[in-house]
């Protein structure tokens, strides 16, 4: 029997995998700062900061492998919680696992390490360029894992593009709210920069894949199956069938609103948002099959339709102020007087 730490366990996408883990007869634990109400009973939890060494050490005892998801997320826009959770938080635990004689650790990076990538598509062999603080601090924890896999722990690298899913909320949550309601989602440009999204499911597979290979490694994820931004949201509005058409905005002037508006407290935007919402960036997946024998699932059409689906579903649920970022929907701010005037913006193409 292998056992599991999974830590930000409690998080969206912890909390998935947690039960994926529970789902196949496994052994988990969670280390988190907050328990979630969905987790197993016969799940161990321990509350705690990944950034307190004892409890870290406390927390891979025992374990065989370790899946770490904790992480503190860009809409904090605080620099020193950014660096001291993604990479101290992280050093703590590559240290811990090796004293303890973890056999596994799968690290759960992040494509915004790539920045806005020079070319597409971004293979393996891609040099990171980060752009802001976020990807920038999810790189440093990347370092961290490379030194570790140097001195001999068994440490792989898994970078998820944009993830959807049943159950993924944050500024998704926004755009499903202004589409339930008949409102415009916006694109910046023109829309025909091509995106790619992973489902959560899929994201999962991969990482729990790479758990059972004997070797570090680095895996980019993404679906297969993707078009333009503006393509994209054409299908969800259809899927909706609310009545919602995708409109335009300029990319300079938006970029900048959203910035100032961010920076102010009024818009629940991170420097990537603005960075990439105009930008092409896309995986190639080719070392997945090689490697894990892996192919998605889901395409990007599919896993929209889903969550959004699943947020109709949960509207009333949605805001909960104790969930995790990604498990509630993002205060609109003064996105919500920008929703009721979204329907008079041009529809161009």
């Amino acid at each position: 029997m292998t056992t599991y730490l999974v830590t930000g366990g409690s998080g969206y996408f912890g909390s998935l995998i947690t039960q994926r883990l529970h789902a196949a007869g496994e052994t988990v634990r969670v280390l988190d700062l907050n328990d979630a109400p969905d987790r197993p009973t016969d799940v161990e939890f321990i509350q705690g900061d990944v950034r307190d060494i004892d409890v870290v050490r406390e927390a891979v005892d025992g374990v065989d492998v370790v899946l770490n998801n904790v992480a503190q997320v860009p809409l904090a826009q605080d620099e020193y919680l950014l660096r001291s959770v993604n990479v101290d938080g992280t050093a703590n635990l590559l240290e811990a696992s090796a004293a303890s004689g973890v056999g596994k650790v799968v690290h759960t990076s992040s494509s915004a390490v790539f920045g806005v990538p020079k070319s597409n598509p971004v293979l393996p062999t891609t040099v990171p360029s980060p752009m802001e603080a976020y990807g920038h601090a999810k790189l440093a924890a990347e370092w961290a894992c490379l030194v570790a896999a140097r001195q001999g722990l068994d440490v792989s690298i898994v970078r998820p593009r944009t993830i959807l899913g049943h159950g993924r909320l944050g500024i998704f949550g926004i755009l499903f709210d202004w589409i339930a309601d008949g409102h415009d989602p916006i694109v910046l440009g023109d829309g025909s920069n091509r995106y790619q999204f992973v489902h959560s499911d899929d994201l999962a597979d991969v990482c729990l894949l790479a758990a059972e290979v004997d070797s570090p490694g680095v895996f980019n994820v993404g679906t297969d199956r993707f078009g333009t931004m503006r393509e994209t949201l054409d299908a969800l509005c259809a899927h909706a069938g609310t009545g919602s058409q995708v409109r335009s905005l300029p990319v300079g002037p938006a970029s900048l609103a959203m910035s100032l508006t961010a920076k102010l407290g009024l818009a629940p935007f991170a420097p990537y948002h603005w960075m990439m919402y105009s930008k092409s960036m896309w995986f190639d997946l080719e070392h997945l099959e090689t490697q894990l024998g892996w192919t998605p699932q889901w395409s990007t059409d599919d896993m929209f339709g889903q969550s959004y689906d699943w947020f109709l579903g949960n509207r009333a649920a949605t805001t909960d102020a104790n969930a995790s970022h990604h498990r509630r929907t993002s205060k609109q701010g003064v996105l919500g007087l920008v929703k009721r005037m979204s329907s008079v913006l041009p529809a161009a193409r």
